[in-house]
């Protein structure tokens, strides 16, 4: 790998172009070019390859298999939403060696310990501040690597810390006195305070001051004896450390930028919740539209999508099926430019997947838009594919009194759309028809026996003024549409329903949602609707404690708006707010509301699956969001946040010389009341090590459904600021004391060793003050 490969990378089953790879010598780091002369080139990360798939393991692959053998082909697949990268080689064995290596190496990668991958990290720096490539840096060149590394250092100041790491006085760092200039430059003034107050000589934390740390400033109560003789034989690397068990301060440093130190709760990273009760207990990661890769009208939908969704935990996924040609049902987003691919191929990649990231129960949320005939070739398929994996009859045979919990159907597939018998109007077989009837308070009709379209001006108004241009957009389709045939106007779509696949519909079978007295009247457990996200909104604000009461019985599934062109997301906590399990998202669209999604579920092993508050569990126990106060159990909490500093911010210019001025701001999410944000002031040039040491207060009301956001941005006072990392956590999930807050790119992946450091306080909030 060190000596390099030439790979055909193919994009497509007509682009095929060689490329030259090879493995740097830092052994983390795959340069490639497109051809042997010429200076451009490009670099990758072996941590931003999650896994390997050899032979034809992806669409594009499978698209050139008659013309390539299996033992030729790999597909690099990377974190986040970035594509894969398909590669042939020339011959097996270099194939071969190349799928053993990456894996080798991205089993490496995973398993460093903090001091690895902060050793590796200043090793990557010096590859790439040494531009002649002799081993070793002159002045001018770590003048270049201080703007790259997003710091502006007086040039007196970074001489003079150059001298001092020059002990061989060469006019040039090595390697070794490269770490020991780092390590200056890296001198971090809060920790080594935090150091001296509690070390009696200065020099190194006992056994016991490290105790009385753990106890008084990270408030970690019981346990404290053994967890300070844990974190010294983990973290200290110095001989200095070891027998009678104290640590120094690069120990200690270690330490507080461990996952040990980081502000999410490590026990809740573990299955540390109740999985045995019903389903509608629960908050479910859950994905709309999920075969697209990009926006709703032109966007390419993919097999990868899948994938994608179901290895970060999605337990919901959504198939669009239509008529296709030969008999085969395909999916797609009907009547727009998207592209298709098969319904089979779709149920093989959610077999393969499905419980790859969690073994708790999986939901196919299938919007079904077929005749009879191609329905009963999806039934056929969806027994002959997922087998055992399907659930076909309730557990234990007798129709269920409640819903089965998530342990109960572990390893089982749901599907969910119309059952025949579930109503007596079920002429409509697609569940999203719903968003032509978005007013919960108007009478209820027959979608299947429409014969013109509703009246959509209706519709706009249930819009959020702060989705004008959606709603612009919709003015125009309401001019166009008496231009249409009937045929493609999707609410007037009447079609029948196979029985072979309504028996396949077990737990989730879709009803019409007629309001919440009807439900309760009619009461199934196994019954749920699918609600547009303005009906949803509009019943949590009238009438939000009844919508936590029925989501303690049944299931609610909630979609973003058609409008929604450019597969945008809404605020999911509102519709959390009130219970709703199924609150689907465009899991391809990143931002702040997939942001929420994964700070939600990244709690529980990130399995898809997090236990409600208790209160919302709790039918004896009304609870409105709109009023917290009024619950019973209401307690409110007062949270701080000293921002003290922030360590090695990745750039968001790469233009040489530009250098961020970050800030800081915590943003809260709950009920109503609890939304609030608050921010810091910004640092001048500085991404490198900035200290703000600000302190930012928040009240509380409802702790068990609140959000905690911290995101950095670059100041800009003539446009708006950009991104440049954020972290979101469950309130019930932050630890306090002094801790780090890793933070994430746009897409949810890392970016090591960028982070915040943070001193976190809870208390409570005395009545008077309420």
């Amino acid at each position: 790998m060190m000596a390099g490969s030439t790979f055909r990378k193919v994009k497509s089953h007509s682009w095929k172009k060689p490329r030259h790879f090879r493995l740097l010598e830092d052994g983390l780091n795959i340069w490639y070019k497109s051809r042997w002369a010429g200076r451009g080139h490009s670099t990758f990360l072996v941590s931003d390859v999650e896994a390997v798939r050899q032979g034809h393991q992806s669409e594009v692959l499978q698209s050139i298999a008659d013309e390539f053998p299996p033992n030729l082909c790999f597909t690099l697949e990377f974190r986040g939403r970035q594509g894969n990268l398909d590669l042939v080689a020339e011959t097996p064995e270099e194939a071969g060696a190349w799928v053993r290596g990456m894996r080798k190496l991205i089993h490496k990668a995973k398993n460093m310990d903090e001091k690895e991958r902060l050793d590796q990290w200043v090793w990557d720096w010096f590859l790439k501040a040494d531009k002649n490539k002799d081993g070793r840096m002159n002045f001018k060149e770590v003048r270049k690597l201080l703007k790259m590394m997003n710091v502006d250092m007086n040039e007196d100041h970074a001489f003079y810390l150059f001298t001092m790491a020059d002990t061989s006085m060469s006019s040039s760092l090595e390697i070794d006195e490269f770490v020991m200039f780092y390590k200056m430059l890296t001198q971090r003034d809060e920790v080594w305070k935090l150091f001296q107050d509690y070390s009696s000589d200065g020099e190194m934390l006992s056994r016991g001051e490290l105790e009385n740390i753990l106890r008084i400033e990270q408030q970690e109560g019981d346990g404290c004896v053994e967890h300070a003789q844990e974190l010294i034989d983990r973290y200290e690397p110095s001989e200095m450390g070891e027998g009678p068990g104290s640590m120094s301060l690069d120990g200690f440093q270690l330490y507080l930028c461990s996952q040990e130190g980081s502000i999410f709760n490590t026990s809740h990273k573990d299955l540390y919740q109740d999985m045995s009760q019903p389903l509608s207990h629960y908050f479910l990661s859950s994905s709309h539209n999920t075969y697209l890769l990009e926006d709703q009208l032109r966007g390419q939908s993919s097999l990868e999508a899948y994938i994608q969704a179901l290895k970060r935990g999605c337990r919901c996924v959504e198939i669009d099926c239509w008529d296709g040609p030969d008999d085969e049902p395909v999916v797609y987003h009907g009547h727009t430019l998207t592209s298709k691919i098969l319904f089979r191929d779709v149920i093989a990649t959610i077999s393969e997947y499905a419980f790859k990231a969690s073994d708790y129960p999986l939901i196919l949320s299938l919007e079904n838009h077929c005749g009879v005939e191609q329905q009963r070739v999806m039934a056929q398929h969806l027994e002959l594919i997922l087998g055992s994996l399907l659930l076909r009859a309730p557990l234990g045979g007798e129709a269920p009194q409640q819903l089965p919990s998530p342990q109960d159907l572990k390893g089982k597939i749901l599907l969910k759309t119309k059952k025949i018998g579930c109503e007596t109007l079920t002429d409509e077989v697609s569940d999203e028809d719903e968003t032509v009837n978005p007013d919960p308070d108007s009478p209820s009709t027959d979608q299947g026996s429409a014969e013109c379209p509703p009246d959509p001006s209706k519709k706009v108004e249930s819009i959020s003024a702060e989705y004008d241009y959606e709603a612009i957009l919709s003015k125009i389709i309401e001019k166009m549409c008496p231009l249409l045939t009937k045929s493609h106007c999707r609410w007037d779509s009447k079609l029948k329903m196979s029985r072979e696949l309504s028996d396949l519909v077990v737990y989730c079978k879709s009803v019409h949602f007629r309001g919440f007295q009807h439900a309760q009247a009619h009461y199934k457990c196994d019954e749920m609707s699918s609600l547009s996200e303005s009906k949803a909104r509009k019943l949590a604000k009238e009438a939000g404690a009844d919508f936590v009461q029925h989501n303690i019985r049944q299931l609610s599934r909630i979609y973003p708006s058609g409008l929604r062109t450019v597969s945008s997301n809404y605020n999911p906590q509102e519709l959390w707010n009130v219970g709703c399990q199924i609150v689907a998202l465009n899991f391809q669209t990143a931002g702040l509301e997939m942001d929420l999604n994964d700070g939600l579920f990244h709690q529980n092993a990130g399995c898809g699956y997090v236990l409600k508050p208790g209160f919302m569990r709790d039918s004896e126990l009304p609870f409105d969001p709109e009023t917290p106060q009024e619950h019973s159990g209401y307690a409110p909490l007062r949270l701080s946040i000293q921002i003290l500093s922030g360590q090695q911010l990745p750039k968001v210019n790469q233009k040489e010389g530009s250098i961020i001025d970050p800030l800081v701001r915590v943003e809260v999410y709950g009920v109503p009341q609890d939304l609030a944000k608050e921010e810091t002031s910004h640092i001048q040039n500085n991404g490198f090590n900035p200290v703000w040491n600000e302190t930012l207060n928040f009240i509380v009301h409802n702790p068990g459904l609140a959000l905690v956001r911290f995101v950095v941005e670059d100041h800009d006072k003539a446009s708006r600021n950009d991104f440049v990392g954020q972290f979101t956590l469950p309130f019930t999930s932050i630890r306090p004391g002094y801790r780090h807050i890793h933070l994430l790119s746009k897409d949810g992946t890392s970016i090591p060793p960028a982070s915040l450091f943070v001193n976190v306080s809870t208390s409570e909030v005395h009545s008077f003050l309420t």
